[in-house]
């Protein structure tokens, strides 16, 4: 996946059992095996497994004192998945519940990950986040 840029927005509904189609260009772009950890502002991050690979490598030859917060949330959270022949994936348990999922799911590629948010949440964090996006790019003379 090295060089792919992930982008776009999908709206999907997970299933009472935390099944949701994940989607076929993402599903291309990291195979039908990858990893979900934790992630920031109460997402989870879709990494392929090589990119998690390397991720790990990195925190791992960090010092104990940068890399202890790292290492218990993305390390310490993450789960290898895998979709099955019709593009489903089962999101584990701890994770849906720490991201706060519920049946409407929002998936987004984001440069070199895909994240999993809760569609009221990605909708309250993007109306804030508009103001700042507004002013970065006044920033830029964009």
């Amino acid at each position: 996946m090295e060089g792919m840029l992930l982008s776009g927005l999908n709206n999907v509904t997970m299933d009472s059992k935390g099944r949701i189609t994940f989607p076929a260009k993402f599903r291309e772009a990291l195979g039908s095996r990858f990893t979900i950890t934790k992630g920031l502002d109460g997402c989870l991050f879709v990494y392929s497994t090589e990119d998690f690979d390397k991720l790990g490598e990195k925190i791992r030859a960090l010092p104990m004192a940068k890399a202890r917060t790292l290492q218990r949330t993305f390390m310490a959270w993450a789960c290898e998945v895998e979709t099955d022949k019709q593009g489903k994936l089962l999101i584990p348990k701890e994770l849906r519940e720490t991201a706060g999922l519920g049946k409407e799911i929002v998936v987004a590629g984001v440069t070199d990950r895909c994240e999993i948010w809760d569609k009221a949440r990605w909708d309250e964090y993007n109306a804030k986040a508009e103001e700042i996006l507004a002013e970065t790019l006044e920033g830029l003379d964009i």
